[in-house]
Protein backbone atom coordinates (compact mmCIF):
# COMPACT_ATOMS: atom_id res chain seq x y z
CA UNK A 1 0.00 0.00 0.00
CA UNK A 2 1.28 3.45 -0.90
CA UNK A 3 1.08 6.45 1.43
CA UNK A 4 -1.60 8.22 -0.67
CA UNK A 5 -3.72 5.05 -0.64
CA UNK A 6 -3.39 4.83 3.15
CA UNK A 7 -4.31 8.51 3.60
CA UNK A 8 -7.40 8.01 1.42
CA UNK A 9 -8.35 4.88 3.33
CA UNK A 10 -8.17 6.50 6.78
CA UNK A 11 -10.69 9.12 5.63
CA UNK A 12 -13.27 6.31 5.51
CA UNK A 13 -12.92 5.68 9.26
CA UNK A 14 -12.80 1.93 8.65
CA UNK A 15 -10.71 -0.41 10.78
CA UNK A 16 -6.94 -0.37 10.36
CA UNK A 17 -6.71 -4.13 10.55
CA UNK A 18 -5.00 -5.66 7.50
CA UNK A 19 -1.40 -6.79 7.21
CA UNK A 20 -0.90 -4.30 4.36
CA UNK A 21 -2.16 -1.42 6.51
CA UNK A 22 -0.05 -2.51 9.48
CA UNK A 23 3.02 -2.68 7.22
CA UNK A 24 2.70 0.93 6.03
CA UNK A 25 1.90 2.11 9.57
CA UNK A 26 5.05 0.36 10.80
CA UNK A 27 7.20 1.80 8.02
CA UNK A 28 5.89 5.33 8.58
CA UNK A 29 6.37 4.99 12.33
CA UNK A 30 10.02 4.05 11.81
CA UNK A 31 10.52 7.05 9.52
CA UNK A 32 8.79 9.38 11.99
CA UNK A 33 11.00 8.16 14.82
CA UNK A 34 14.15 8.69 12.75
CA UNK A 35 13.18 12.31 12.06
CA UNK A 36 11.91 13.10 15.57
CA UNK A 37 15.00 11.57 17.18
CA UNK A 38 17.14 13.95 15.10
CA UNK A 39 14.84 16.87 15.94
CA UNK A 40 14.84 16.13 19.67
CA UNK A 41 18.48 15.14 20.17
CA UNK A 42 20.12 18.58 20.06
CA UNK A 43 19.49 22.29 19.65
CA UNK A 44 18.21 23.48 16.25
CA UNK A 45 17.49 26.99 15.03
CA UNK A 46 13.84 27.75 14.23
CA UNK A 47 14.65 27.36 10.53
CA UNK A 48 16.26 23.95 11.13
CA UNK A 49 13.23 22.88 13.18
CA UNK A 50 10.98 23.80 10.24
CA UNK A 51 13.22 21.86 7.83
CA UNK A 52 12.97 18.74 9.99
CA UNK A 53 9.21 19.16 10.38
CA UNK A 54 8.88 19.57 6.60
CA UNK A 55 10.67 16.23 6.23
CA UNK A 56 8.41 14.65 8.86
CA UNK A 57 5.14 16.07 7.47
CA UNK A 58 6.07 15.51 3.81
CA UNK A 59 5.54 19.12 2.68
CA UNK A 60 7.20 22.51 3.21
CA UNK A 61 5.74 23.90 6.42
CA UNK A 62 4.95 27.63 6.64
CA UNK A 63 7.82 29.96 7.54
CA UNK A 64 5.57 31.35 10.29
CA UNK A 65 5.34 27.96 12.08
CA UNK A 66 7.12 27.96 15.43
CA UNK A 67 7.69 24.71 17.34
CA UNK A 68 9.64 24.24 20.57
CA UNK A 69 11.03 20.69 20.64
CA UNK A 70 10.83 18.05 21.81
CA UNK A 71 8.06 17.14 19.39
CA UNK A 72 6.64 13.63 19.04
CA UNK A 73 4.76 11.95 16.21
CA UNK A 74 4.17 8.28 15.52
CA UNK A 75 3.21 8.76 11.85
CA UNK A 76 4.02 12.31 10.70
CA UNK A 77 2.52 12.38 7.23
CA UNK A 78 -1.02 13.35 8.27
CA UNK A 79 -0.36 16.63 10.11
CA UNK A 80 -1.42 19.86 8.41
CA UNK A 81 -0.61 23.28 9.91
CA UNK A 82 -1.68 26.75 8.88
CA UNK A 83 0.10 30.08 9.15
CA UNK A 84 1.26 31.59 12.44
CA UNK A 85 0.91 28.39 14.44
CA UNK A 86 2.85 27.91 17.68
CA UNK A 87 3.36 24.46 19.23
CA UNK A 88 5.06 24.39 22.62
CA UNK A 89 7.35 21.64 23.94
CA UNK A 90 6.51 17.96 24.47
CA UNK A 91 3.41 17.72 22.28
CA UNK A 92 2.39 14.27 20.99
CA UNK A 93 0.73 13.74 17.62
CA UNK A 94 -0.84 10.35 16.95
CA UNK A 95 -1.76 11.57 13.49
CA UNK A 96 -2.75 8.46 11.54
CA UNK A 97 -6.33 9.76 11.28
CA UNK A 98 -5.20 13.31 10.48
CA UNK A 99 -4.56 16.44 12.53
CA UNK A 100 -5.35 19.84 10.99
CA UNK A 101 -4.32 22.98 12.88
CA UNK A 102 -5.75 26.23 11.53
CA UNK A 103 -4.08 29.60 11.18
CA UNK A 104 -3.10 31.36 14.39
CA UNK A 105 -3.48 28.37 16.73
CA UNK A 106 -1.52 28.23 19.97
CA UNK A 107 -0.77 24.78 21.41
CA UNK A 108 0.46 24.55 25.02
CA UNK A 109 3.00 22.17 26.58
CA UNK A 110 2.31 18.42 26.62
CA UNK A 111 -0.82 18.47 24.46
CA UNK A 112 -1.83 15.08 23.02
CA UNK A 113 -3.67 14.66 19.70
CA UNK A 114 -5.02 11.08 19.53
CA UNK A 115 -6.67 10.20 16.20
CA UNK A 116 -7.01 6.45 16.77
CA UNK A 117 -9.35 4.50 19.01
CA UNK A 118 -9.56 0.78 19.74
CA UNK A 119 -12.48 -1.62 19.52
CA UNK A 120 -14.34 -1.91 22.84
CA UNK A 121 -14.79 -5.67 22.95
CA UNK A 122 -11.74 -7.51 24.34
CA UNK A 123 -11.31 -9.54 21.15
CA UNK A 124 -11.36 -6.28 19.09
CA UNK A 125 -8.94 -4.21 21.18
CA UNK A 126 -6.08 -4.81 18.78
CA UNK A 127 -8.08 -3.13 16.00
CA UNK A 128 -7.80 0.63 15.63
CA UNK A 129 -10.22 3.07 14.00
CA UNK A 130 -9.09 6.49 12.68
CA UNK A 131 -10.90 9.82 12.78
CA UNK A 132 -9.44 13.29 12.17
CA UNK A 133 -8.93 16.11 14.64
CA UNK A 134 -9.57 19.58 13.21
CA UNK A 135 -8.76 22.89 14.90
CA UNK A 136 -10.22 26.03 13.35
CA UNK A 137 -8.46 29.39 13.33
CA UNK A 138 -7.04 31.02 16.46
CA UNK A 139 -7.71 28.06 18.76
CA UNK A 140 -5.79 28.07 22.05
CA UNK A 141 -5.18 24.64 23.55
CA UNK A 142 -3.96 24.81 27.14
CA UNK A 143 -1.10 22.71 28.51
CA UNK A 144 -1.63 19.03 29.30
CA UNK A 145 -4.85 18.80 27.29
CA UNK A 146 -5.84 15.74 25.28
CA UNK A 147 -7.89 16.00 22.09
CA UNK A 148 -9.50 12.72 21.05
CA UNK A 149 -10.29 11.30 17.64
CA UNK A 150 -13.03 12.82 15.53
CA UNK A 151 -13.14 16.15 17.41
CA UNK A 152 -13.55 19.47 15.60
CA UNK A 153 -12.77 22.66 17.53
CA UNK A 154 -14.31 25.85 16.16
CA UNK A 155 -12.56 29.14 15.44
CA UNK A 156 -11.40 31.19 18.44
CA UNK A 157 -12.22 28.47 20.99
CA UNK A 158 -10.14 27.94 24.13
CA UNK A 159 -9.39 24.53 25.64
CA UNK A 160 -8.55 24.94 29.33
CA UNK A 161 -5.35 23.37 30.62
CA UNK A 162 -5.73 19.69 31.48
CA UNK A 163 -8.97 19.22 29.54
CA UNK A 164 -9.85 15.96 27.82
CA UNK A 165 -11.85 16.90 24.73
CA UNK A 166 -14.15 14.07 23.64
CA UNK A 167 -16.76 16.07 21.66
CA UNK A 168 -16.79 18.93 19.16
CA UNK A 169 -16.25 22.43 20.58
CA UNK A 170 -18.27 25.40 19.31
CA UNK A 171 -16.48 28.45 17.92
CA UNK A 172 -15.88 31.25 20.42
CA UNK A 173 -16.30 29.14 23.55
CA UNK A 174 -14.16 27.98 26.45
CA UNK A 175 -14.30 24.33 27.54
CA UNK A 176 -12.50 22.58 30.38
CA UNK A 177 -12.49 19.54 32.63
CA UNK A 178 -12.54 15.78 32.22
CA UNK A 179 -14.40 15.25 30.02
CA UNK A 180 -14.34 18.82 28.70
CA UNK A 181 -17.59 20.76 29.19
CA UNK A 182 -18.77 24.20 28.14
CA UNK A 183 -17.62 26.95 30.53
CA UNK A 184 -18.56 30.19 28.74
CA UNK A 185 -18.70 32.11 25.49
CA UNK A 186 -15.89 34.47 24.65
Amino acid sequence: MLLNEFLSYVKTGKALSTDEIHAIMGDMSEEARRVTFRLNSSYHTPSEVRELLSELFGYKVPESLRVFPPFYSDFGKNIHVGENVFINACCHFQDHGGVTIGDGCQIGHNVVFATLNHGLQPEERGITYPAPIILGKNVWVGSNSTILQGVTIGDNAVIAAGAVVTKDVEAGTIVGGVPARFIKRI
